[in-house]
């Protein structure tokens, strides 16, 4: 059948194998309802004799109605000791009746330490299905992609064991060990410059190096640049900044630096590596410059977009992009979590302000709790609606069941529904819930943030000082970006103020007291920057009171808030900054040993 026949609905495909993926997405979309009853009926039939779903009395039942009815909607905490039973080596069917293959480590965290969600081997497939969606919906908007390679700069990260001996570790290091990953066959939409031994290596700086040296060599080849994150990006460029003199060096003399020691990328860059002195004086005349302004073009000349996360937290970032790019197109292809993988973005060219996900039904079974942002508590109801029955302009906190066990799961995003693709609801993500403060792939929450100044302050009782209010700014004008803690102290000796040392001190301290995820971007990543404490003038948080209430605040429910990011908050209270203060150490982080 010619490829003309199978144009879908979103535009003509670029080839057969794009026609079978884009007629894919339309036939699930088209009846996402009958999918989503037939994806539950497949969940709870293939795990009607797991221990949790006996519990529930479930009785073997696969119906819509049974389910709602008996099937509790739970967090991780309440799952917390059921997990901890398979991580420890219970090898019975808990959850699943597919053995649990290993856990994903989620960026969000429980008491201090990364969530383990479960996964059962078959999820690779679903992850894989989902990817090979994506590019035959990019190519329906930019042409000419197999012409040319994608620059990505993607990692992987350290990984775990648990006491019964199954691996723990990042959604996307599972992925990218994989042999769905590893033994990918070719594609000419997606071809990448960098090798697998280089995105395999756990060594951060190796990595990136042997990363960007191969997009050096290929500048002109490449089409399209993209980490996973924003922040991902940026710290290449910072990378960039910091190391060409040695990447134009290995490019002039054709040889590779001898802080690259991996074998494996050795091996596979020996046959990259060649001397070329004409790219090597360009690199040095280009990065050599005090401006730095569209710098991404102007080291590769075709790069058509930039394909990075921008939504949510990361949306703080796009400024700089832009600087860094010349406002090339942001695009968001996909949303996904350690828990599941969710949907796609069909108009990837859409401002990052616009994008919205189609969530796709044979994922999981999906489940919505209405959420209402101007209310204290977020909830409006406990009534769960099902995918198709969500409405356009509502916000909405995610629930998922998966064929790994998951039952009602609350994942914590909140989303709101911006329509339709033919019957599959679009989402544009808003946030995490109760998350403040966030720079790379880190989630601190208010009672993190609050646990952490209590016990940095501890270090005042010396000068007998103590907080008396702190606020917090996720600054992200650095590279990498970092936390911003703003201090109002109150010293009863004014003879005895705290000294340099002391809050300095007083950063680590409080660096040690936030969760492993934020060490971790610290310590092993370099993802995120060095902890900033800045003290503020007596009175300032009054003054930032009655900012608030000259904008409409009500005096009886003013508080103070704990994370800001309105500019002219963050400029009234930078304007008042009498000390700024940074961690001079490294907090204390080692790969997580589950106990």
């Amino acid at each position: 059948m010619a490829v003309d026949a199978l144009c879908s609905p979103l535009g003509p495909p670029a080839c057969e194998k794009d026609a079978k993926a884009l007629q894919f997405i339309e036939q699930m979309t088209r009846n996402a309802d009958a999918v989503q009853a037939c994806v539950l009926a497949e969940i709870l039939s293939r795990n009607a004799e797991t221990e949790y779903l006996r519990l529930c009395n479930l009785d073997g039942a696969t119906d819509r109605e049974s389910f709602k009815s008996k099937i509790p909607m739970v967090t991780y905490e309440d799952l917390q000791p059921i997990i901890q039973r398979i991580a420890n080596g219970d090898r019975s069917p808990i959850l699943s009746s597919h053995p649990i293959s290993e856990f994903l480590t989620s960026s969000g965290t429980s008491a201090g330490e990364r969530k383990l969600m479960p996964t059962i081997r078959e999820e690779l497939d679903r992850r894989q299905l989902l990817y090979s969606l994506l590019m035959p919906v990019m190519n329906l908007y930019m042409p000419g992609l197999d012409k040319g390679k994608g620059l990505y700069f993607l990692f992987v990260k350290s990984e775990s064991k648990t006491p019964g001996g199954l691996l723990a570790r990042p959604v996307l290091t599972s992925y990218y060990k994989s042999d769905h990953f590893k033994t990918r066959s070719f594609d000419p939409y997606n071809v990448y410059t960098s090798p697998n031994e280089a995105i395999l290596c756990p060594d951060s700086f190796q990595s990136m190096y042997s990363q960007m040296l191969c997009g050096l060599y290929e500048r002109k080849q490449v089409l399209r640049l993209g980490a996973i994150f924003a922040s991902g990006l940026l710290r290449a460029i910072r990378f960039l900044q910091l190391n060409w003199q040695e990447l134009a060096m290995d490019i002039r003399t054709g040889t590779l630096n001898a802080k690259i020691f991996d074998s494996d990328i050795r091996q596979c860059m020996a046959r990259v590596l060649r001397p070329d002195s004409e790219l090597a004086d360009f690199i040095e005349s280009e990065c050599s410059k005090d401006n730095w302004e569209r710098i991404i073009t102007r080291i590769w000349p075709n790069t058509k977009y930039l394909e990075v996360i921008v939504t949510g937290a990361m949306a703080q970032y796009i400024p700089t992009l832009d600087y860094y790019s010349g406002g090339l197109p942001k695009v968001c292809t996909m949303y996904a979590s350690s828990e599941c993988y969710f949907g796609l973005n069909l108009n990837p060219m859409c401002k990052p302000s616009e994008v919205s996900y189609t969530i796709m039904p044979n994922m999981a079974y999906f489940e919505f709790l209405p959420h209402d942002p101007t209310s204290p508590t977020g909830a409006t109801s406990d009534k769960l609606v099902d995918l198709v029955n969500v409405e356009v302009g509502k916000e909405y906190e995610l629930v998922i069941t998966t064929y790994a066990g998951l039952c009602r799961y609350r994942v914590g995003d909140i989303l709101r529904v911006t329509g339709f693709h033919n019957s599959a609801p679009q989402f544009h993500f808003v946030r995490r819930k109760n998350v403040l403060l966030s720079i790379d792939s880190d989630k601190t929450d208010e009672a993190e943030l609050q646990a952490a100044v209590e016990n940095a302050s501890k270090l005042l009782n010396a000068f007998n000082t103590s907080v008396v209010e702190y606020t917090s700014h996720a600054d992200t004008k650095t590279i990498p970006g970092h936390y911003v803690i703003y201090w109002e102290l109150l010293a009863k000796d004014s003879n005895n103020f705290p000294t340099n040392d002391a809050l300095e001190r007083c950063c680590l301290a409080m660096e040690e007291s936030l969760n492993s995820v934020y060490r971790q971007g610290r310590v092993e990543c370099n993802s995120i920057g060095p902890l900033e404490i800045r003290v503020v003038k007596t009175g300032t948080f009054e003054e930032l009171m009655d900012y608030a209430i000259s904008k409409g605040a009500s005096i009886n429910q003013y508080k103070v808030p704990r994370c800001v990011n309105v500019t002219p908050i963050t400029e009234l209270l930078d304007s008042r900054v009498v000390s700024a203060h940074f961690s001079q150490r490294l907090p204390r982080w080692t790969p997580e040993r589950r106990r």
